[in-house]
């Protein structure tokens, strides 16, 4: 299945902003995460085999592990029944997931999902002496188109010589929310896909003036609550520029057709980053860049986290000059780094 759009953009928050998804698990499972738990990454590239023998590469949205202690995972009244009211065990928990994002519906979805998770168990396989022991991730789907038909979960039965084998998949419809819940339950993760709720109202929206500017004028109440959200702690100013980002290239492709739109509320969300969101960006990709190295043991070159932070502030639209200032590289290097990602572009 050729990825999407919506895919890349799913994979390019939750690669850049990870923080952001912890929201949307607890919505998903109904877990407790606080936001203090590491998350970690795992692979997304993966090798099926085929009944001819031959493997097919497959790409999950996210799969990801979280890392936190029954202490910040467990809601109260269950801490109370396990430990007595005791809240002093801090014992760490690790949990991994598996959420895909589904723009369209096929029919298919939960095949591959099932796949997905058995290649996710069998990498991280347990065999001990004659036992092996696979484990399967929490899976979800989060469904960015949905119908009267879209189930609310789906349900993957198994049967085994040794019983049956059953599990379910939450699927969580994005157009169900209102924006003032997705502020409200901190699901910023989803703020770049909330323009599919207004997919079906384009062609009027292209046409009638008045209605296309209430439509700006929600998402330039959408970039106002943003900034709001980063003055309460809520959110980091290299957050809201991806989330701002992202939300562009959502909007931009998914009204292609309409031109009014997709300037409009483009125009609406903001196009450069701003100066202090640009210097949040470069101080978060130093200390990225400074974890990484002693996480490898091996120092990182200051030049090539400085290449990385001028390739994502040229990706948000800023020019070369503000580039080059602001990540301290000669302009001639950004000029070339420029060409280099409009040639991969094309």
């Amino acid at each position: 299945m050729d990825n999407t759009p919506y895919d890349d953009v799913f994979r390019t928050l939750l690669t850049d902003c990870t923080e952001l998804m912890i929201p949307v698990v607890n919505e998903i499972f109904h877990t407790h995460y606080t936001g203090k738990e590491t998350i970690c990454l795992l692979q997304n590239e993966h090798f099926i085999k085929m009944p001819d023998g031959s493997e097919q590469e497959r790409i999950t949205d996210s799969s990801f592990e979280i890392i936190s202690s029954e202490e910040t995972s467990m809601p109260q009244v269950l801490k109370n029944q396990l430990y007595g009211g005791s809240v002093g065990c801090n014992t760490a928990q690790r949990k991994r997931y598996h959420i895909e994002c589904q723009s369209t519906e096929d029919g298919s979805m939960i095949v591959r999902m099932f796949e997905y998770d058995t290649q996710l168990a069998l990498e991280n396989r347990e065999f001990t002496s004659n036992i092996l022991t696979v484990q399967f991730p929490d899976s979800a789907i989060v469904s960015l188109r949905h119908t009267k038909n879209t189930p609310e979960e789906m349900t993957v039965k198994v049967l085994t010589p040794g019983g049956r084998v059953s599990y379910t998949v939450p699927v969580l419809k994005v157009k169900r929310y209102t924006i003032h819940e997705l502020f409200e339950r901190k699901l910023f993760f989803l703020i770049p896909f909330h323009i599919f709720a207004y997919e079906k109202d384009f062609k009027e929206l292209e046409e009638n003036k008045k209605k296309l500017k209430q439509l700006e004028a929600e998402y330039a109440s959408i970039r106002e609550r943003l900034e709001i959200a980063c003055q309460m702690g809520d959110l980091n100013r290299y957050a809201k520029a991806a989330i701002l980002d992202m939300s562009r290239k959502v909007i931009e492709h998914l009204a292609v057709k309409y031109k009014n739109v997709a300037k409009g509320v483009s125009r609406t969300m903001g196009g450069k980053v701003l100066n202090y969101e640009a210097k949040d960006i470069l101080n978060r990709g130093r200390a990225e860049g400074r974890r990484e190295g002693e996480a490898s043991g091996i120092r990182i070159g200051e030049e090539r986290t400085k290449i990385q932070i001028a390739t994502k502030l040229l990706n948000m639209g800023n020019d070369i000059k503000s580039v080059a200032e602001l990540a301290e590289l000669p302009q001639e290097t950004v000029e070339k780094l420029a060409q280099s990602i409009s040639k991969e572009e094309k």
